[in-house]
């Protein structure tokens, strides 16, 4: 009897035991935070790569506390719903593009304007600079991760564009504001979003695009044009988002939140510089394949800065009807391309 009770004890104190080693484990599996992040650059483009570095980095210092799943190439969210699917929680954090959802961002808007920027850098120090200062309201509803902008964007086409005049006739495609710097500036743009454009200039149904010199190795575009014009006095900028669904922000601990701030604030600097890097690779890929690039002399330029100009005033007066101070985000722009510009 007494040798069964002992069986019994050492039965119930092996599996107490068990219990003890197990437990740490499955609280520790408890606490990991799963996120999804959405990106709609091909898988193997630089700018996927450095979302994938920074998924990598957010779990490096939060000790694997947080693990974020990222799907690249649209795969998740298309382009044009990421914000939407964000806010909705569909995707827990997203990277797209602000004129893909135009009219949403009013305000953002300054930011795509033919401003004349010169590099990604200095566009991505823009744009963050710009949303510290003034914090639109219609960003509200998500979490601001972080801003940039690509370097400028320019005209790419099947057909020399040397003159302001070569542009009647052409339809390139543009998003956003660019499509009216198309139309400004004399020809017809065509809306598309970037991973669809290949195909566009491909078949025909545009004759050109317009973008920064990253897009014609990062997207191949380079392999269905067969010039650029650099119409840096026309030239503008897109703003880019990342955003992580504000619910899901808020359930995050707060010593989770902070590593979000500061690897974030670092891939600032990184994403600044990329843009500038891809868009040299851009350049020199498209002129190993015999591409040829075109640059405006400046009398030139300033025709197409003349002809774009009008954009910037009525940007400020349309502001104005929302109740927006378009006035102040334009000048805080052109003010801050001052004292930056390289």
């Amino acid at each position: 009897m007494e040798s069964k009770m002992a069986v019994r004890i050492a039965l119930v104190f092996f599996a107490f035991t068990i219990c003890l080693a197990l437990a740490p484990v499955a609280s520790s599996a408890e606490k990991v935070i799963s996120l999804n992040y959405s990106n709609f650059f091909p898988a193997l483009h630089k700018n996927s790569i450095l979302i994938d570095q920074w998924c990598k980095e957010v779990g490096k210092r939060t000790n694997g506390r947080v693990k974020v799943a990222h799907f690249p190439g649209g795969t998740l969210t298309p382009a044009a719903q990421t914000y939407d699917n964000v806010v909705k929680g569909i995707a827990d954090i997203g990277f797209s593009v602000f004129s893909y959802t135009r009219g949403k961002f009013p305000l953002m808007e300054v930011i795509d304007l033919p401003l004349g920027c010169k590099s990604g850098a200095t566009a991505t120090g823009m744009i963050n600079a710009f949303y510290a200062k003034f914090k639109p309201k219609e960003l509200d509803e998500v979490k601001v991760i972080y801003l940039h902008a690509h370097g400028p964007g320019i005209v790419h086409a099947k057909k020399p564009v040397t003159k302001l005049e070569d542009m009647k006739g052409l339809k390139l495609r543009a998003t956003g504001l660019a499509s009216k710097i198309v139309s400004a500036l004399g020809a017809t743009p065509v809306g598309t979003t970037m991973p669809e454009t290949y195909d566009a200039l491909r078949t025909g149904i545009v004759d050109g695009s317009m973008a920064p010199f990253e897009a014609l190795k990062g997207f191949r575009w380079g392999e269905v044009i067969n010039y650029s014009t650099a119409d840096y006095g026309a030239a503008y900028s897109s703003g880019f988002f990342v955003v992580m669904n504000k619910a899901k922000w808020n359930s995050l601990p707060p010593d989770v939140q902070n590593i979000f701030e500061e690897v974030s604030q670092e891939w600032i600097v990184k994403q600044a510089n990329l843009w500038d890097e891809i868009d040299k690779e851009g350049l020199e890929f498209t002129k190993k394949r015999g591409n040829k690039v075109i640059y405006l002399s400046k009398e030139e330029d300033a025709r197409w800065a003349a002809a774009a100009r009008p954009l910037l005033d009525s940007y400020v007066k349309e502001m104005k009807t929302k109740g927006l101070p378009g006035d102040e985000a334009l000048k805080f722009c052109l003010d801050y391309l001052k004292k930056n510009q390289k």
